[in-house]
């Protein structure tokens, strides 16, 4: 049998993963605004149900005027449009709030449910139990 080593023995140096650049470029760092880049087309077909999702959503596209940083613009009117995906921004601080609702409203909803299950539950066949566990000490 060959002499091995044990792999416990060996040490491994902290390896740091690589992460690609993003192949988009980035907008200048703004105190005020989150950035995004929003699909226009796909596949050579206009998306524009996608856009305007977006805007109803808060999104504003930006335009070239306020981007001067980034060379490249698309086929659209003064907007800042990279390869099919359009650079939108939102306040500071609207993206978490309506993460917050949406959050509030999904434990909401989750409550109710379970409410409702325990209200229709049957002793003799219970839904939900609370698990308790007891330890004794014999000794």
């Amino acid at each position: 049998m060959a002499n091995r080593k044990n792999r416990e023995s060996e040490t491994r140096t902290n390896s740091i993963r690589y992460k690609p650049k993003s192949v988009l470029p980035d907008p200048k760092e703004d105190p005020h605004n989150d950035y995004k880049y929003v699909r226009t087309s796909l596949m050579g077909q206009d998306d524009a149900r996608n856009v305007i999702t977006r805007r109803q959503e808060g999104w504003e596209p930006c335009r070239m005027e306020d981007h001067p940083e980034i060379p490249i613009h698309g086929k659209t009117s003064g907007e800042v449009e990279v390869g099919g995906l359009m650079l939108h921004k939102v306040p500071k601080g609207f993206v978490e709030s309506r993460e917050d609702h949406f959050r509030q409203a999904t434990q909401a909803q989750a409550q109710s449910v379970d409410v409702n299950m325990k209200r229709e539950q049957d002793p003799r066949m219970p839904m939900f139990s609370e698990r308790k566990s007891t330890t004794s000490n014999r000794g």
